[in-house]
């Protein structure tokens, strides 16, 4: 055990080393605390002793009898939120520790499973029903466990090996963090489980990064009417795990903080129910506002009351609920909306108008019914407006551009610019200017009065970088920057701009692959991969027929497929996708003018060589099945006709081998090897 905290305490200290000196403290006084919590010998004792308290002896085997159906369908419903904001993050912790005879488990408040993901391989086939949803772990069930103690200790806990209480979970190693509520409460567990000999130092950390981003998205879906702070002292850090997130309603009454936030601000959730926005950042709720009507609002600049300065960036979701908010508020809050109330209303009009507008998801557009898509779809609407970068993979033509298009569309920036950029189609000489801007006079050629770049034309909207694999790695480093300070430098110039942007990317490559040939930058492709989804090719996907009555129907009206014809599409490979299949199909409605109907006539010369190709190759493969089938069984009749003979010439000489071989004309051992062969 010493051991073992010797080393998570070097990565603690590599981990902090980067940091400034008056964060150094902070994240080592949290890193102790929750290490000395999960780790000290006599946390595990304590258990023990609790475990004992329970009845449970060491020798005992424990019981696996999951919930039945009914009641598993009830307890997934009772925590219906919480299973639904894990099951991504859960996906993505398991990428991380795929082929490692591990598992990843989601229970509820009380240590029953809720959700599994991973193999059960390491397990006793008479086993593996311990790991199923509707089976119980807390510490009164099965003793000392990460995921019983601690739900009874609210620390992370890893427990390996000997220390579990029941000798029979003795070959399990496992690593929880119990997940809080925006009030503080634990409702739940994340847990990786897996074979001891299996055990590795990092893998605690995934789990509690992943935990921490599980809380984060329950505290934003829990408030949905209000002005969300995200803040650290360091400005790289916002929009990571380790920025603290605090709520207020729209007159600024405080509502609610993450735990980081809590440990910021250095002060605990009873205490803050009596502030404001303004008693604890030193800001008028106002003034908030009036930064975000500006049109490049950068980060603020803060002191929180107990002296120590930050960074902010505020989300509002504010609806035409002023007048309520007014009433809950204190006479100084008051005053203070007396000058928001027009502001709010036109933000509730503002929003008003964009849900008019978009109506017509273009999400639920792209969802024609393929598992895969769909699955995709509600990923991505899981993470809108929260400020998650988006990586889409697939090959070319997929459709990411559409899907990126979609995502800006459904988010709360939809009014905004969605600016895109193709890293592939720019010359490198010129990719570092489209992206920056430059100032007059920044290089030869330039143009009179500079260049606004794309990244600041994106301010306030979606920039949307497609083929991000293509990026030259010398603008990789700047990208990366830009991406943690949220501030442009356009070339030649040596002021820095706030910016404020939702990022996109697309690539058809391996970025991993890219990695490891020194193509691209690690640390830029973790800042990017915050949701990762790929897109099917069409030849994988099951909704082909709604994919092209939809582009039918987008494209003109009263158009179809002979249905002669959608039978050649459905076999057919696509190897251009959808760019491939619109071209098609465009030609087709031209060449079939007022009939109405795509047949085969309509259709390019150069798809029907490929359909006709493919006949040929289908045609020459069921010839050849033929062929041999026709030749085995001429074989097999020639040996009939062979054995009858000698069989013949053996009954005409009275069995002798000799005078039946000189009738036929054969040796001996050829009547020899085909009466032996028959027998």
């Amino acid at each position: 055990m010493k051991r073992i905290i010797s080393h998570d305490n070097e990565d603690a200290s590599n981990a902090v080393s980067a940091l400034s000196s008056s964060q150094t403290r902070q994240v080592k006084e949290s890193h102790c605390e929750v290490l000395s919590s999960a780790r000290r010998p006599d946390v595990i004792e304590e258990s023990h002793r609790r475990s004992a308290a329970f009845g449970l002896s060491e020798d005992m085997q424990p019981k696996f009898d999951p919930l039945n159906r009914i009641n598993l369908s009830h307890l997934i419903e009772q925590n219906k939120l919480l299973h639904t904001h894990a099951v991504p993050v859960m996906e993505t912790l398991y990428e991380q520790i795929i082929n490692t005879h591990n598992m990843v488990l989601l229970t509820d408040a009380n240590g029953t499973i809720v959700h599994t993901l991973g193999d059960d391989d390491f397990l006793e086939k008479a086993n593996r029903v311990a790991l199923n949803p509707g089976v119980e772990w807390s510490e009164a069930s099965k003793g000392t466990n990460a995921i019983g103690t601690a739900l009874a200790q609210q620390v992370p806990t890893l427990i390996h090996a000997n220390e579990h209480y029941l000798l029979s979970n003795q070959f399990l190693t496992c690593s929880a963090a119990p997940i809080f509520d925006c009030k503080g409460q634990v409702i739940g567990v994340l847990d990786v489980t897996g074979d001891q000999r299996s055990y590795h130092k990092h893998t605690m950390a995934l789990v509690r990064m992943s935990a921490q981003m599980i809380e984060n998205q329950l505290f934003s879906a829990a408030f949905q009417d209000a002005i969300t702070l995200h803040f650290h002292p360091r400005p790289e850090f916002i929009g990571t795990l380790m920025e603290g997130i605090a709520c207020f309603t729209p007159g600024g009454c405080f509502l609610s903080a993450n735990r980081i936030g809590l440990f910021q601000l250095d002060l605990s959730l009873n205490a803050l129910q009596s502030h404001t926005f303004s008693s604890l950042f030193g800001l008028p709720i106002s003034a908030l506002i009036d930064h975000y009507r500006t049109a490049t609002p950068g980060l603020l600049n803060l002191c929180m009351n107990n002296g120590v300065r930050i960074y902010g960036r505020a989300q509002l979701r504010l609806a035409n609920k002023i007048f309520h908010h007014v009433a809950e508020g204190s006479s100084r809050e008051r005053d203070e909306l007396a000058g928001e109330i027009v502001v709010s209303q036109l933000q509730a009009s503002r929003l008003y108008a964009e849900h008019a507008a978009h109506q017509l998801s273009g999400l639920r557009y792209l969802n024609t019914g393929d598992p895969q898509v769909a699955l995709v779809i509600e990923k991505v609407c899981k993470v809108l407006g929260c400020d998650i970068p988006i990586l889409v993979m697939g090959e070319t033509g997929t459709g990411k551009d559409l899907l990126a298009q979609a995502i800006h569309n459904d988010s709360p920036r939809a009014k905004s610019p969605f600016v895109a950029i193709n890293c592939a189609s720019i010359p490198e000489s010129l990719i570092e200017s489209e992206l920056f801007g430059y100032e007059d006079g920044a290089f030869t050629g330039a143009r009179k009065k500079g260049s606004v770049g794309k990244i600041l034309q994106a301010n306030g909207g979606t920039l949307f970088l497609d083929e991000i694999g293509d990026m030259p790695l010398s603008l990789q480093a700047r990208l990366l920057r830009v991406l943690q300070e949220r501030v442009v430098t356009p070339l030649g110039s040596t002021k820095s701009i706030p910016v404020n942007i939702e990022l996109i990317c697309a690539t058809n490559r391996n970025l991993r692959d890219l990695i490891a040939r020194g193509e691209f930058r690690e640390d830029l492709y973790y800042r990017l991969n915050g949701l990762v989804v790929k897109l099917p090719p069409l030849r994988e996907r099951t909704d082909l027929e709604s994919v092209i009555n939809k582009i039918l129907a987008t494209a003109s009206t009263g158009y179809t497929v002979a249905p002669e014809i959608m039978v050649l599409f459905r076999q057919h490979n696509w190897p251009g996708n959808f760019r491939q299949l619109t071209s098609l199909l465009r030609t087709g409605m031209v060449l079939a003018g007022d009939k109405k109907e795509i047949r085969r006539e309509h259709l390019p010369d150069d798809f029907l060589e490929d359909i006709k190709t493919v006949d040929i190759e289908s045609a020459q493969t069921q010839r050849r099945d033929a062929d041999a089938g026709q030749t085995g069984a001429a074989n097999a009749n020639l040996e009939g006709m062979k054995l009858t003979a000698i069989q013949q010439a053996l009954a005409a000489n009275d069995g002798n081998v000799s005078a039946a071989a000189k009738t036929l004309g054969v040796s001996r051992n050829t009547i020899y090897r085909s009466t032996l062969s028959k027998k």
